[in-house]
């Protein structure tokens, strides 16, 4: 597994190909009538300002689906097999296509199940409180969501590639034949990546502040109306559990920057004193990261089409600057495998064999 993941320049372009011509024939077969469109006020979850594609209807957006989707099969398979020819129309393709698909397509709704993931894997094995089915919770239209994020993180993966390949960069490590940019080394990226962690961190403070407190019997940002029926409810507790989870990933984020996200501390103690492999960290927090912005934006979406209510603050003013933790956590996270990449195992160069004049290409 280890070296399949070693080698994602080579495969990332045909990943992207495949996921493409696979979403495309799902949009061919709505196109033809097929159910489970899931766009649109056919979503049980549709309300204005929720998703992009709120307006969407079959008839439009199913032929765009397979259209989009066959452009991508062919332009991943460029990709992998390196065409040089038309880069910039390709590249800009990719890129575009990474973007739409894990940050304007997705919504708050993948947020939501992420931060929930522990709850519902319980209630998979208990049944959800109330007699609730499971699919209600999970439906087709956010498991669909799921898969577009995968998605658009695939087509990141070979766009970098691309980029790095037809540039004459290593596709490993990204370095070229010039020194290392002075804000790329780790001196320069563990200043700058302290600040991302720092509002990393704090942001979502302020979310679990007023959870807290709720939790807590005080209606902060609430009215007393609201909070009785949170109580009520059951879901004052809801939002304990969601503070705790953030309150968690604070401290994770934390860990970008403390000697423990980087050795194994004592407490896990049948892995105390190693080296934290870097990508066990890299790859989650860039993940969450993309899931946090795209959450974020969906607020401010949700906030255009919708009043303000300045009773209700705590209901949503601490969500519109959600994209700003997103941002944050991903400089965060960049500062971090600048700091620990250390040389490359493909090209050499971070290393002794630095001042090789040519980078390994893939």
């Amino acid at each position: 597994m280890r070296k399949i993941m070693a080698s994602w320049p080579r495969w990332a372009g045909y990943a992207a190909a495949c996921w493409s011509l696979a979403y495309g024939a799902l949009g061919l077969f709505w196109a033809l009538g097929g159910e489970g469109f899931p766009f649109g006020r056919t979503d049980p979850d549709w309300e204005p300002g929720l998703s992009v594609l709120g307006d969407a209807t079959r008839d439009v957006a199913a032929p765009l689906i397979a259209m989009l989707g066959a452009l991508g099969a062919a332009a991943g398979l460029a990709i992998a097999r390196g065409v040089r020819r038309g880069r910039p129309l390709l590249l800009g393709f990719a890129w575009a296509a990474a973007a739409g698909l894990t940050v304007v397509v997705p919504d708050n709704r993948v947020l939501m199940l992420v931060a929930y993931a522990p709850l519902l894997v319980v209630f998979a094995f208990t049944g959800v409180p109330g007699g609730q089915p499971m699919s209600e919770l999970v439906p087709w239209s956010r498991v669909n969501l799921f898969i577009v994020l995968a998605g658009g993180l695939l087509w990141a993966l070979a766009s970098l590639a691309h980029q790095r390949r037809t540039a004459g960069r290593c596709v490993a490590c990204g370095r070229g034949g010039h020194r290392t940019a002075r804000w790329a080394t780790p001196a320069a990226a563990r200043r700058w990546g302290l600040w991302a962690v720092v509002v990393a961190a704090a942001i979502p403070a302020m979310y679990d502040a007023s959870r807290f407190a709720w939790a807590a019997g005080i209606p902060l940002g609430i009215t007393e109306e609201f909070w009785r029926w949170l109580d009520e409810s059951g879901l004052r507790w809801a939002g304990l559990f969601l503070s705790l989870m953030g309150l968690g990933g604070a401290i994770l984020t934390l860990g970008l920057v403390q000697r423990w996200g980087e050795v194994y501390p004592r407490w896990i103690w049948f892995r105390a004193g190693r080296p934290v492999p870097p990508m066990l960290a890299v790859v989650p927090a860039s993940i969450v990261s993309v899931i946090v912005l795209s959450g974020g934006l969906t607020f401010w979406r949700l906030r255009m089409v919708h009043d303000y209510e300045w009773e209700m603050w705590a209901t949503w003013a601490p969500s519109l600057v959600w994209p700003l933790w997103g941002v944050a956590l991903a400089a965060a996270t960049l500062a971090y495998h600048l700091r620990r990449r250390g040389a490359c195992r493909s090209c050499g160069r971070g290393g002794p064999l630095e001042a090789q004049p040519e980078p390994v290409r893939g």
